[in-house]
């Protein structure tokens, strides 16, 4: 099956089973060992104090 069948398929599926799909997907992503990996680091670097808080966000944002 091609890209543009699947593509096909997919624009036939009613809300219920895109949902379902989309589910799918995002277990499929993150189940991959460099999503993880990626992850822990993020999870490391925020536990370090290292983020940005909303308002430092908003301040950012507003002097642009």
């Amino acid at each position: 099956m091609t890209v543009l069948e699947i593509k096909r398929e997919i624009s036939r599926l009613k809300s219920r089973d895109l949902r379902e799909l989309h589910s799918h997907i995002v277990r499929m992503r993150h189940a991959k060992p460099e999503w993880r990996k990626s992850m822990a680091k993020k999870l490391r670097a925020v536990q370090a104090g290292k983020f940005v808080t909303a308002e430092e966000l908003e301040a950012r944002i507003a002097r642009e």
